[in-house]
């Protein structure tokens, strides 16, 4: 999947650690993944409906 438009960030409480990873929301039906100390590395792209299982399981504790 080409993802150049895509638009990465991270979130707020991540702080100044750079332990993070970047989420790209603005990609068509698929929601992308990467590490933010490698924008250059790979990303996964994960279908929507997975993407909010997993963050209803993190909410959740999972």
């Amino acid at each position: 999947m080409d993802l150049t438009g895509a638009t990465w960030w991270k979130s707020s409480r991540s702080g100044s650690n750079d332990q993070c990873v970047e989420v790209a929301t603005n990609l068509p039906g698929v929601v992308g993944v990467r590490d933010s100390k490698d924008p250059a590395g790979p990303a996964l792209t994960i279908d929507r409906g997975s993407w909010r299982s997993f963050l209803a399981a993190l909410r959740v504790g999972e």
